[in-house]
């Protein structure tokens, strides 16, 4: 296996690829990551993520026996944000969000009790143009953060504020049941509590929902600092050309997602534009490649998209 550096200076993330024909096939690449098991994990928690560049994987079933084999039972996508659809046990397509848009870069599901520690994405179909997926270490993010902008996150929590609509009703974003993936009230409750989520069902049928994560967050392993967020992405701020039209026909109480400091307090807008400014000029950004696997240390490395245009399949795996 040969390692490399995607790009001088860059150690995210850190490019694996065979150095014969032979290397390049799933049972070649399952039977060194089982051998590697515990240098891998050091790859990730060093760099924030791994790059498989060169290998013969065409399916998301092969996606998905690839990543157990490192040892991770995939997770559904209960709680996410995005809309998504479900390929092939646990292996989900990426935000399906017209290809025109970017998508802010962020943790997945940061917001939850107890967030994914690893994500995987497999390109099965690269677009013509465009469509990275953009990923930055939050290390970097953190130090590269102005004085004032750091003391105002530092040891206070995010509270996100999420309306999901009930499946029978119009809405903007996924229904409740999307988000849950089940349409049983019992199970989405018991869900709720046992993971601190206030909630409240209205008139309606919209479940509301609201809960306190950190800002800051120290990764569980090696204890180094980290943002950790979806601030920049939940707030009513990145809704950029929708955010007035949404305001006046849902008022902010009623807004999809929207995030505000733990005691209420709103977050200051321009803080958050430097957020995503730093997120965007640290990312390191690289066309994909058909067959390509990348690892990522959730907590480490945060991921976007870039637009697009032409079809463009990219697969993900959560756990």
């Amino acid at each position: 296996m040969r390692t490399s550096q995607f790009a001088a200076g860059t150690a995210l993330p850190l490019v694996l690829s065979p150095t014969t024909p032979s290397e390049a096939s799933l049972a070649a690449l399952s039977a060194w990551i089982e051998a590697e098991r515990t240098a891998l994990e050091h790859m990730l928690r060093d760099a924030g993520g791994v790059l498989f560049r060169g290998f013969a994987l065409s399916s998301a079933d092969e996606f998905q026996q690839a990543i157990q084999v490192f040892g991770s039972d995939l997770r559904p996508y209960v709680e996410g944000q995005s809309q998504r659809a479900r390929i092939h046990g646990a292996v989900y397509t990426s935000t399906e969000y017209p290809p025109e848009h970017t998508v802010t870069l962020h943790n997945e599901l940061s917001y939850v009790n107890n967030p994914p520690r690893h994500v995987y994405f497999f390109c099965a179909r690269p677009p013509d143009e465009g469509g990275e997926t953009p990923i930055v270490d939050c290390r970097r993010v953190l130090a590269k953060l102005a004085p004032a902008t750091r003391a105002a996150f530092e040891g206070r929590g995010i509270l996100y504020v999420k309306n999901m609509h009930d499946e029978g009703s119009s809405g903007f974003g996924k229904p409740w049941q999307g988000h849950f993936e089940t349409g049983d009230v019992p199970t989405v409750e018991r869900y709720l509590k046992e993971n601190g989520v206030l909630f409240e069902w209205l008139s309606d049928g919209t479940l509301r929902t609201s809960q306190v994560r950190p800002a800051i967050a120290r990764h569980p392993e090696t204890g180094e600092e980290i943002w950790f967020n979806q601030a920049t992405l939940w707030h009513i701020s990145n809704l950029g050309p929708l955010r007035q039209s949404l305001e006046r026909m849902l008022g902010e109480a009623g807004l999809p997602t929207n995030a505000y400091f733990e005691n209420g307090d709103p977050i200051d807008e321009g803080m958050l534009r430097e957020v995503r400014e730093v997120m965007w000029n640290e990312a390191t950004f690289f066309p994909w490649q058909a067959g390509d696997l990348l690892f990522l240390d959730n907590h480490l490395a945060a991921h976007g998209r870039n637009s697009f245009s032409g079809e463009r399949s990219i697969l993900v795996g959560l756990s």
